[in-house]
């Protein structure tokens, strides 16, 4: 059986990867680019605030200065949906936590509906002790405030009033609109290792996962299976998870990465699980001024290895 053909997302650059601090509105060209290249899917990651302790960053050297700047994703997205037609929007992870659910309910909510349901959401906990502290938010208690901001943020995206009591968030008869443009709202996909609690969030509040940054092949198929033997006990069976993983870089000959062969590994992800594939565009680029011309040959590229 041929595998089935997996989306691409494209990782759009944070801090000064591509854009200068002074030209980081050039990313819209970036956009536009993709959406007319046919690239499915383009991701904004998230950092509320930078504190000083990089040697936090659980994925070996952190590789942003402090002073880069980190545009923040809805904001950005909701930019971009009124610069694009059909590209989807999606956050690679929202530290979602971070956020009050009444108002990221509310704000991802109306980006949904006025991009025509492009919305979806990446989100996880995050690894800065600082963020939730300037928040006057417990850092120990990231993973409860995760749960309680996506099954608050369920629950107001449904129709009619809603009525929560969880550990972190309480309100009765509250009314959040407009609903989202997608029935039951925007996708969600957690991201981060396949633990327990995890899998019971992907089960109960999500539509997918997206693995921890560098995990293997063998781990995301052992992952996307245990998701869909937890989703068929659960009474979802006939749903296919969604698994966004990125594409393993690979060098060519001379030494420098080559992006036909990194793009060639997308068939043996597919068949994993993985049902969309990412690049980030910073790591083969660092010239702004190539940044159109690098995506249009991107779209290219992607559309003959499936030819």
């Amino acid at each position: 059986m041929a595998t089935s053909r997996p989306r691409l997302a494209l990782g759009l650059p944070v801090g000064e990867s591509l854009y200068k601090a002074d030209e980081q509105h050039r990313i819209l060209e970036l956009a536009r680019a993709a959406d007319d290249a046919g690239i499915d899917t383009l991701v904004q990651s998230d950092h509320v605030i930078m504190g000083e302790r990089h040697d936090r960053y659980p994925w070996g050297r952190f590789p942003f200065p402090n002073g880069s700047p980190w545009l923040e994703p809805l904001t950005l997205l909701s930019v971009i949906a009124g610069a694009t037609a059909r590209v989807r929007l999606s956050t690679g992870i929202l530290i979602a936590g971070l956020r009050r659910p009444t108002l990221l309910a509310k704000q991802a909510a109306t980006l949904d509906a006025l991009s025509g349901g492009r919305l979806e959401l990446g989100v996880g906990t995050g690894w800065q002790p600082e963020e939730y502290e300037t928040l006057d938010l417990d850092f120990d208690n990231r993973a409860q405030l995760l749960d309680d901001t996506i099954t608050a943020c369920r629950a107001l995206w449904a129709p009619g009033p809603a009525t929560v009591d969880l550990p972190t968030v309480r309100f009765e008869k509250i009314w959040c609109d407009p609903k989202p443009a997608q029935p039951n709202g925007p996708a969600i996909l957690f991201s981060g290792p396949l633990t327990k609690r995890n899998l019971r969030r992907i089960t109960e509040l999500g539509d997918g996962w997206i693995p921890i940054m560098g995990e293997t092949a063998e781990n995301v198929a052992t992952g996307a299976a245990a998701i869909r033997a937890a989703w068929a006990a659960a009474g979802r069976g006939d749903a296919t998870p969604r698994v966004r993983h990125t594409l393993p870089l690979v060098r060519g000959d001379d030494g420098a990465l080559d992006l036909d062969r990194t793009l060639a590994g997308a068939p043996a992800l597919a068949e994993t699980g993985a049902t969309e594939v990412s690049v980030a565009i910073s790591a083969f680029l660092s010239d702004s001024a190539e940044a159109v011309a690098w995506v249009t040959d991107l779209g290219q590229r992607w559309e003959k290895l499936w030819s």
